[in-house]
């Protein structure tokens, strides 16, 4: 668990100790409640030795700690993973393709992708940015 659900969890048992016994069931619903699967998978499609692709480095990273467990961020390798550019319809890298949590695409983009343009996406989509203490 990252620290940022470790923060949470030790605030809502601390609640839930604090608000007393009767409390207890309804905290236990919370903390079932807050453990997340991803709300989003993040595809990047690109490749290790393509320009764009390695600039989308840097953005990738940021979104996986913005938004911690709502969204899963995963980087395909097409050059060498290419039943995955087949899968997926690739013909330009790189290629972001994000999908919901049945797993159905629900946008994508070619092209390196700014980080504010997906922060836009990610927010219409329901996911919140985790403020994580430094």
């Amino acid at each position: 668990m990252k620290k940022t659900g470790i923060i949470l969890l030790m605030v809502i048992v601390g609640f839930a100790l604090f608000a007393g016994e009767n409390q207890t069931e309804k905290a236990e619903t919370v903390i079932a409640d807050s453990v997340q699967i991803p709300q989003i998978t993040f595809l990047e499609l690109g490749s290790l030795t393509c320009i764009p692709c390695k600039q989308m480095e840097n953005v990738l990273e940021s979104i996986r700690e913005k938004y911690g467990d709502q969204i899963e961020v995963i980087f395909h390798d097409v050059k060498k993973e290419k039943e995955i550019a087949e899968q997926f319809r690739i013909r330009m890298i790189p290629t972001q393709v994000f999908l919901n949590s049945e797993g159905e695409e629900i946008h994508r983009h070619i092209g390196f992708y700014p980080e504010a343009q997906i922060d836009e996406f990610l927010l219409k989509q329901g996911l919140i940015i985790i403020q994580l203490e430094e």
